[in-house]
């Protein structure tokens, strides 16, 4: 070891190379990356065995059936889908990670290769699978087999589905990219559903960029509620959404399939003048405080069938003279009040750190393919990714982690120095003796592995 006083310590990333001065120590690119069988990425021991313990291969043989006219491929569209999960997971977003990542020995163990797929083998599969028949229906199935799974394991009987819209910036001439006057963007604006109580990504749907907000949502949503009807009964569910959303179609279709809705309404001037009857100013009032009040009509729009529950909140702010009136429809009964409508309607924010999560942490806005159904695959693939670790952390992590997002569970749990050591009858993975949170990794180990399923 040489011990160089760091006041003497000067580093140049200059064309690659690192130098200490008044030493003879440089590394040049990786010609001494020579450390052996290690791999950064060891935590991910945990997602391995997580999906063994789902049952992850049998959902994926009882799911996927992708058209494949390779003769003897050396990975198959489940590995490489597999592989893909792997290093969303881990944060590699870009398909030429896999160049470096095939002779990771974690990677190589955890899929049972060799070595792994390149970036042209993932390029191709990305090709193969968007050509491929019902190839997006397949994987919302598999996503809908895990999210049933784990429903049943957490034994819970009802669900807030909270529906929104969110944008993709493109930034070539992709398929069905269009100008978003709202954003003032070009790109795609899927349309995605989470459930509000537990965070899991329900469902996802490519749409156009031009796509307004609600267009299509009836047939977005009734094959997910019938399904929680039938296949996976659920005593209660609660759809939630936000002005974009406010479409007669939307309503007629929570009504027949006997479901709750609380969804903002846009104001007009009807609605603005039936709040307006309710103030009430006399001269005793105190002009320098807030006030805010809450009431319950009933509305009839004339493209309604029948008239709704509207419930308005009037808003006035201190030293102000008019008020601010906020509607939202519903069909919750008289006995739910006016004030408790907003309260349940406002736990809707927290849905926006779903989708920024999605985004940020497993790349659901990635839009790399000039094919629209290329990047509609991409998207279910980073569903695939987003819920996976949204399952892992709520039924295994401690109670005081079950917050983390995930830069935060890759920086504790996953990003992990590591080394695979063969003998003679095993293989032992031997993990970094001052990792910091090893406690808690240890302890999520346990739980994945007493899962009963």
């Amino acid at each position: 070891m040489v011990n160089v006083p760091p006041t003497t310590i000067e580093r140049s990333f200059l064309n690659g190379n690192f130098t200490r001065k008044h030493s003879k120590i440089q590394c040049k690119n990786d010609r001494y990356n020579t450390g052996g069988n290690l791999s950064t990425d060891a935590g991910l021991v945990l997602v391995k065995e997580f999906l063994h313990s789902i049952g992850f291969e049998q959902l994926m043989e009882g799911t996927l059936d992708f058209q494949d006219d390779r003769l003897a491929p050396t990975h198959l569209n489940e590995s490489i889908l597999e592989q893909l999960i792997f290093q969303l997971t881990a944060g590699y977003d870009t398909d030429s990670s896999a160049n470096i990542l095939r002779h990771d020995p974690f990677f190589q163990q955890m899929l049972e290769k060799s070595a792994l797929a390149s970036q042209p083998t993932i390029s191709r599969f990305w090709d193969r699978i968007s050509e491929s028949p019902n190839a997006l229906m397949q994987l919302q199935a598999l996503n809908q087999a895990m999210l049933d799974k784990v429903r049943i394991q957490r034994n819970t009987t009802e669900m807030v589905l909270d529906l929104d819209s969110t944008y993709c910036d493109t930034y070539g001439d992709q398929e069905e990219t269009a100008f978003n006057t709202h954003y003032q963007t070009t790109g795609y604006h899927p349309l995605v559903a989470f459930d509000g109580l537990t965070k899991d990504f329900l469902k996802a749907e490519l749409r156009s960029g031009n796509t307004y907000c609600s267009t299509g949502v009836a047939n977005f949503l009734n094959p997910l509620l019938e399904h929680y009807n039938q296949t996976v009964p659920i005593s209660a569910i609660l759809v939630r959404a936000d002005s974009g959303f406010a479409a007669p179609e939307l309503y007629d279709l929570c009504e027949e399939k006997e479901h709750q809705y609380v969804i903002r309404l846009k104001r007009n001037r009807r609605l603005f003048k039936m709040a307006e009857e309710f103030v009430q100013v006399g001269d005793e009032t105190e002009w320098s405080k807030r006030e805010e009040h809450f009431y319950s009509i009933r509305y009839q729009a004339g493209t309604w069938k029948h008239d709704r529950r509207v419930c308005i909140r009037s808003v006035r702010e201190a030293d102000e003279l008019v008020f601010n009136h906020e509607f939202i429809i519903t069909n919750l009964s008289d006995a739910t009040s006016a004030e408790r409508v907003y309260q349940t309607y406002w736990k809707r924010g927290t849905m926006e750190n779903f989708i920024k999560e999605a985004k940020n942490g497993f790349f659901f806005d990635k839009t790399d393919s000039s094919h629209f159904l290329e990047n509609a695959v991409r998207m279910m693939v980073s569903v695939l990714s987003y819920n996976i670790n949204n399952f892992m952390r709520t039924l295994t992590f401690p109670e005081k982690a079950k917050g983390l997002q995930i830069q935060s569970i890759r920086l504790r749990f996953f990003k992990i120095a590591g080394k695979l050591i063969h003998t003679g009858r095993r293989m032992i993975l031997k993990l970094s003796t001052h990792h910091v949170y090893q406690e808690e990794f240890f302890h999520i180990l346990r739980e994945i592995q007493s899962l009963s399923w």
